[in-house]
């Protein structure tokens, strides 16, 4: 068991596929042995094999099960009439991530608008941990969780000034490229702890621009709160 568990945590979204000879070099065993392991987590459509490439990559059961564990997070059900207290007041979709290691990823979605352009949002939907709004806020107040975090600002000082910008507001907003579509995220604490960001989703022409508007008024509030039920006793200063 143990060694299928580290079979299935050598992959991840800079490494998806990786051959037999990779994963015996993590095993630390005999080629045979990895062999035998992978044969069976293959049966269990917890492994992909790809004959063309010689490569193995993760099977359609852990997606399965990645949204059985997600479902499981304490802080969706916490969040969710937070949520959808938020929607009614916005009219905007609203959605909630947390940290997977690497990146932010969607872990609940409310998007009951009655707008006659809806924004959907997928759950499972992994999002840039440095471009997105949500990954902005990991990277403000947990910068030791995101990989290659003070490279990337050494070569980006724009990036520095704004992380501490959204620090200094409590809120990110992601600036759209082509796609219309503009968030608005703010961080949830659970005591000192980030767990999570909550997002407004929205377009161009519906959500404002500065992080000062009534959109992010709205959902920092709302955030505060949220974290106020997690057991922050002080949220508006976390989140200042």
């Amino acid at each position: 068991m143990q060694r299928a568990a580290v079979i299935l945590d050598s992959f991840t979204p800079a490494n998806p596929f990786l051959s037999l000879n990779q994963i015996t070099e993590r095993l630390g065993t005999s080629k045979a042995t990895a062999h035998r392991y992978t044969k069976a987590l293959r049966a269990a459509k917890l492994l992909r094999y790809d004959e063309r490439t010689a490569l193995f990559s993760l099977g359609p059961q852990v997606l399965t099960l990645g949204a059985a564990a997600r479902a499981g997070l304490p802080i969706i059900s916490a969040a969710e009439p937070f949520m959808e207290r938020l929607v009614r007041d916005v009219n905007e979709t609203v959605v909630l991530s947390v940290w997977d290691g690497e990146s932010p990823i969607i872990v609940r979605s409310v998007d009951n608008t009655d707008r006659v352009i809806r924004i959907s949002v997928r759950i499972g939907s992994r999002l840039d941990p440095v471009q997105s709004a949500q990954g902005r806020v990991f990277c403000t107040w947990s910068p030791d969780e995101v990989p290659g975090l003070p490279k990337v600002l050494r070569r980006d000082a724009e990036l520095g000034a704004e992380l501490e910008m959204i620090r200094r507001d409590g809120v990110s907003v992601n600036v759209p490229a082509v796609n219309g579509v503009r968030t608005i995220a703010a961080p949830v604490f659970r005591g000192p702890a980030l767990v999570g960001a909550m997002a407004i989703v929205g377009t161009t022409a519906s959500v404002e621009p500065a992080g000062d508007g009534p959109l992010a008024s709205a959902l920092l509030t709302t955030s505060n709160e949220l974290s106020g039920y997690l057991g922050t006793t002080e949220p508006n200063d976390a989140a200042g």
